[in-house]
């Protein structure tokens, strides 16, 4: 392909717009790429993590999940433990608006009870006859708040003399949704401790294998591939099957915590190694060093932030597999006892297939674990997104 070029002194072809010019467009691009470029690492990472749809509608369904479990007990329309024998595993009754074509407000029918001599189920049918409406800030079964404070008020309550089991009750006569809401302040709150444990051990023990290097991380490098070669469940069974049947549920609750946060710093400390591994030779910390700063100060001060948003990330996509875990060893009587209450002590009810088969409700405690594992790792891959607001 030939290329014609231009004649000796003949003027070049250019590209510059011959358009008047405009100053208000001229200030209006220079204000925003100025608050771009004059804009902090936090609200850079706001903007882009706010690009992400499904992330930060996870973010908000966290909060508010978190947000619950500070008024489980004004939440929850029933108490943890009361009882009702005449509704044994009774199905869930479904909320209406309309009765006869006229708009009531939301309300359930009452229900009959009958007993099939033959197979001696419960056969539950809804009362046309029998309205009950649901009341809202109302006053129903007594609870003691965060334990310290006596009250009676509840967001919602069925109507006077009636009942009211949306998610339907299990075999004593409990209100499962109740017990749902009751059980997210273990199952959520124990993956936020572990990961804590898990944090901490991570970012001392690899920070200091990545900085130092030498014997101490041949060490940490030999002791990490160790636990990672062994298979969680059953090492998670074995270390839970050691505490004494004697100890209280809260302190189970505690040991269960630190097990599953000692088991899962490895990741963590692997990724702060390499990180550091880098990061050490650069200027900064050199000059930190020329100063006389200590080992901890370097760590702490000049390293460890320059990534920490990374170590956020991570640990957001961490906390699913502590509550997978508190989940499934208390599903297999090992981890949490009652009357401490949990999603996973929850599905100890549905162990068997005869029950799935006839009492299928008692599996929904299953749909708020599959709803929050899948929202931290939708924030998780926010996060790590948003975590190079530059890209």
């Amino acid at each position: 392909m030939s290329v014609s070029l231009p004649k000796p002194g003949a003027p070049l072809e250019h590209y510059v717009s011959n358009a008047d010019f405009d100053p208000d467009q001229f200030e209006a691009t220079s204000a925003s790429q100025q608050r771009y470029y004059m804009a902090s690492q936090k609200k850079l990472m706001w903007w882009k993590f706010r690009k992400h749809k499904l992330a930060l509608a996870s973010g908000i369904f966290l909060l508010l999940a978190y947000g619950m479990i500070l008024i489980a007990e004004f939440l929850a329309p029933y108490g943890l433990h009361s009882r009702n024998v005449d509704y044994i595993h009774s199905p869930p009754q479904m909320v209406h608006f309309f009765d006869k074509g006229e708009f009531v407000g939301p309300f359930v029918y009452g229900r009959k009870m009958t007993l099939d001599i033959d197979t001696l189920r419960r056969i539950y049918a809804d009362n046309p006859s029998d309205v009950q409406p649901i009341r809202f800030f109302c006053r129903g079964d007594a609870y003691r708040f965060w334990g310290l404070v006596d009250s009676n008020l509840h967001l919602v309550c069925p109507s006077v003399g009636g009942q009211m089991y949306l998610l339907g009750t299990d075999r004593l006569g409990r209100d499962v949704l109740s017990r749902i809401i009751y059980g997210a302040r273990i199952s959520l709150t124990i993956g936020l401790i572990g990961i804590a444990i898990s944090f901490v051990l991570g970012v001392v023990i690899g920070g200091l294998a990545g900085y130092h290097g030498g014997l101490f991380d041949l060490l940490v490098q030999r002791v990490i591939e160790v636990l990672q070669s062994l298979p969680s469940l059953p090492l998670w069974m074995a270390l839970a099957a050691i505490m004494p049947v004697s100890w209280s549920p809260i302190i189970v609750y505690f040991g269960i915590t630190i097990i599953l946060g000692i088991l899962d710093w490895t990741g963590l400390a692997r990724a702060v190694r390499s990180k550091l591994l880098s990061l050490r030779e650069e200027d900064y910390v050199l000059a930190a060093q020329l100063m006389g700063a200590s080992t901890p100060r370097i760590i702490g001060r000049h390293l460890v932030p320059g990534f920490m948003s990374h170590l956020i990330a991570t640990a957001t996509i961490s906390v699913p597999s502590m509550i997978l875990g508190e989940t499934a060893l208390s599903f297999l009587g090992l981890g949490l006892r009652p009357p401490i209450t949990s999603w996973g002590i929850l599905l100890t009810e549905a162990r068997s297939v005869s029950v799935i088969a006839f009492y299928p409700w008692l599996l929904f405690p299953m749909i708020p674990v599959i709803l929050v594992i899948l929202a931290f790792n939708f924030l998780g891959d926010g996060l790590r997104d948003a975590a190079d607001p530059y890209k």
